[in-house]
């Protein structure tokens, strides 16, 4: 406040206001960074699932080997809640999901739900296996599995492989892989 002659004692000086509204500034300022951190904390990753669809598949419980028969080059990826990202990318750029980032796929092979068409069978065979070890062999693809429930068939027509989600650090993105929103290239191997 200033106290000169002729002022009144109630009235603030130009620099006690400046100051003052610059404190109020620098303490909200200081309030929406805190919030924001706590949010952006708050806010989930997306987790990222994939779909593999090929033209028929073979397996070989004994060898525990998974054959999906001219498989697409395009692996589709999809997130759910709260951020909603769906696209394809290339299966080069899927398969490194198995190799680059923290917690990949290799490190931590993931589950997935066998679709198989048949037509002796009125629905889809299902069954639920862990995949691992991926491999291209000219237009397939072959994975080791392990079935966790339901059934494997020998062979079948038509296939989609629904594989569990994988996050930060081994995932798709903006950021993972160069795959994401907008990010998305001409889609060949």
């Amino acid at each position: 406040m200033n106290s000169s002659p002729g002022k009144s004692a109630l009235v603030p000086s130009r620099r006690s206001l400046i100051s003052g509204v610059g404190a109020v500034a620098l303490a909200g300022l200081g309030a929406q960074l805190v919030s924001a951190r706590s949010a952006k904390a708050a806010d989930p990753e997306p987790m990222f699932m994939f779909v593999h669809t090929a033209d028929a598949m073979t397996a070989d419980p004994g060898l525990g080997s998974l054959r999906l028969i001219n498989v697409s080059r395009q692996t589709l990826h999809f997130s759910d809640r709260p951020e909603r990202i769906a696209g394809h990318m290339t299966l080069a750029a899927y398969l490194k999901e198995w190799t680059e980032g923290k917690d990949n796929f290799g490190e931590d092979p993931p589950n997935a739900t066998l679709s198989v068409y048949e037509k002796e069978t009125e629905e889809n065979t299902l069954g639920v296996i862990e995949i691992f070890n991926p491999m291209v062999d000219g237009a397939d693809l072959v994975y080791g599995y392990k079935v966790l429930d339901g059934t494997v068939p020998a062979k079948g027509g038509a296939t989609a492989l629904f594989i569990d989600m994988i996050g930060i650090g081994g995932g798709v993105g903006v950021g993972f892989h160069g795959v994401g929103v907008g990010l998305r290239g001409p889609g060949v191997l």
